[in-house]
């Protein structure tokens, strides 16, 4: 069963998010970091990008549909953008959730764009790719691109993509509580 639609939301959702991390975090899906490692690997390089705070913690937040509902394949729950993104939504403000919703979206488009794209990807995210229904058509391109956090997804992506390295040093999870709490990030 689904989680986080409809549910009233708690008011301690940096715990609520925080146990997510604890209860499903060490998941990995086909993937060689567990989904946490995963998650505070995208969030670090977004930090590093010099993203604003909103967009570290899409990044951290970015795959936490996979959390919410039971995996419908190897590669966990293929529709978690639209899940995590609904999650998101009744936490966090727009510059938060809508990159998380848009991250499929975004490995779809990069694929249409960029011939060279799914060549770079992890084999899970060709996996996914596919069951995702893999690169965006021209028209599903053009509607991507009307999205008002394309970019912020696209950048998301992009740490997606990089942020499966094992054996990395990162901050723990707990480290992003101060943006889980951050007043201006919340809805």
């Amino acid at each position: 069963m689904m989680r986080g639609m409809g549910d009233p939301v708690p008011v301690d959702v940096s715990a609520e998010a925080l146990a997510l991390f604890a209860d499903h975090g060490a998941a990995t899906y086909a993937e060689r970091v567990t989904m946490e490692q995963h998650a505070r690997e995208a969030a670090a390089l977004a930090r590093a990008a010099g993203a604003e705070d909103a967009l570290v913690l899409a990044a951290l937040l970015h795959d936490v549909g996979h959390f919410l509902d039971q995996p419908d394949s190897e590669f966990g729950v293929t529709d978690h953008g639209t899940t995590g993104g609904a999650w998101v939504a009744a936490r966090f403000v727009d510059a938060v959730s809508e990159p998380v919703r848009l991250h499929v979206a975004a490995k779809r488009y990069r694929c249409f764009v960029d011939a060279g794209y799914e060549a770079e990807l992890s084999p899970a995210s060709v996996g996914t790719l596919r069951l995702q229904g893999g690169a965006m058509s021209a028209i599903e391109a053009e509607a991507f691109e009307a999205e008002p956090f394309a970019l912020s997804a696209l950048a998301i992506r992009g740490w997606d993509d990089g942020g499966k390295v094992a054996g990395v040093e990162i901050p723990s999870v707990e480290y992003w509580r101060p943006l889980l709490e951050d007043p201006g990030l919340r809805r």
